[in-house]
């Protein structure tokens, strides 16, 4: 198995390298010459970029004259450098902001080491404990306060965007007509576009004081009405992406379903949803990854108190959430909590992640499922 790996790497390297030897034989030495000075420029540009270099702009002109001048006389392959160039550098900016964050929560990571069976287990204190005191001895960072309120503000948002995101974009794509669906449409889409910092203040002025007063609270801040909130931002990104998917179902499917004698709800609940399944799952994951990262909302709405609520189902107190940690501490945040503060990033990052992972293993299996792939 092994040696049949190394000789298929093998056999794929010496098919690229004649692809280059054939590439430069077919094309203009003065073609070559300047996607060669472009390609070495910015790699030139991002070695200064990391190094910090006050140079850094020179090799970066270098490549801006080198791309003029290759766009004049050579625009195709220039066209292919530029856009290969940007498909690198943007999985390379991706891969440094996660070392970055990586590195820096390192500390923390270390200094919440805790001993298991006089093994030292790292950054388990934070996940074991539920204090966080960046001022009193001993000092703590516990992140179990702040992933408890994040999970109570996505359920609840999910609970709300899920069921009538789908629902809207079942309606707009079957059953309202094209008049009504030519105007909801873009007025939905539109609704993504207010930025999260006008819905914390209204729900900050409006619905908090109400929910204070009508459930007898003390004072202002509910992981309920937070969820809610963020449900309805993530709304209108449920409804828009959900849509396509239903819309891009071809209509013999759901002609071939009513001509068996089925109603057009049959049809929707056994036809259009099932065949659209995995983009209708991509729009909810989507709107659960905007409940996760949303952070203005929260940080306007909620207390700021890094504590469990009690009892933890309690939703008409709402504390703190990874996200409003971040906004409300990093402007005076040094040392170790700075670094715990990379370290709730972490912690978004690799839940996102799990998400969009989970979302494609849907896909795959809907497309397995549905179009025979094996």
């Amino acid at each position: 198995m092994i040696a049949t790996q190394v000789n298929a790497t093998g056999a794929e390297i010496a098919r690229q390298w004649r692809r280059f030897r054939d590439f430069l034989a077919e094309t203009e030495p003065a073609a070559v010459v300047t996607v060669g000075v472009m390609i070495a420029a910015l790699l030139s540009a991002f070695a200064g970029f990391l190094l910090v270099s006050p140079l850094t702009v020179v090799p970066f002109s270098v490549f801006l004259v080198a791309t003029g001048y290759g766009w004049i006389r050579y625009q195709g392959l220039t066209a292919k450098t530029l856009t290969l160039s940007m498909t690198v550098s943007t999985i390379l900016i991706l891969l440094l902001i996660i070392v970055f964050i990586l590195v820096e929560s390192i500390p923390v990571v270390q200094y919440e080491s805790l001993t298991v069976f006089g093994v030292s287990v790292p950054g388990l204190r934070m996940f074991t404990e539920t204090r966080w005191d960046a001022v009193s001895s001993p000092v703590r960072y516990s992140m179990v306060p702040m992933i408890h309120g994040t999970v109570m503000v996505t359920a609840i948002a999910t609970a709300v965007a899920a069921p009538l995101g789908v629902s809207a974009a079942l309606f707009l794509s079957e059953i309202a007509p094209a008049a009504v669906r030519e105007v909801v449409k873009p007025g939905v889409e539109i609704l993504a576009g207010i930025p999260s910092i006008v819905y914390g203040f209204i729900g900050f002025t409006i619905l908090s004081p109400w929910a204070a007063d009508q459930f007898r609270t003390t004072g202002q801040g509910s992981y309920l009405f937070v969820g809610i909130v963020v449900g309805l931002m993530a709304l209108p990104t449920v409804v828009s992406v959900a849509e396509d998917a239903l819309s891009s179902v071809p209509e013999s499917m759901k002609s071939g379903s009513l001509a068996m004698g089925t109603t057009d709800w049959q049809t929707m609940t056994s036809i259009t949803l099932p065949a659209a399944f995995s983009g209708v799952s991509a729009a909810v994951l989507l709107g659960v990854g905007r409940a996760i990262g949303e952070t203005m909302a929260a940080t306007v709405m909620l207390r700021g108190v890094p504590q469990l609520t009690k009892p933890l189902y309690n939703a008409f107190y709402g504390q703190e959430t990874l996200t409003s940690l971040i906004a409300n501490n990093y402007g005076e945040a040094d040392g170790l909590q700075m670094d715990a503060l990379f370290a709730a990033g972490v912690i978004l990052f690799i839940t996102v992640l799990v998400i969009s992972i989970g979302s494609q293993y849907i896909e795959w299996r809907m497309r397995r499922k549905l179009g025979g792939e094996s």
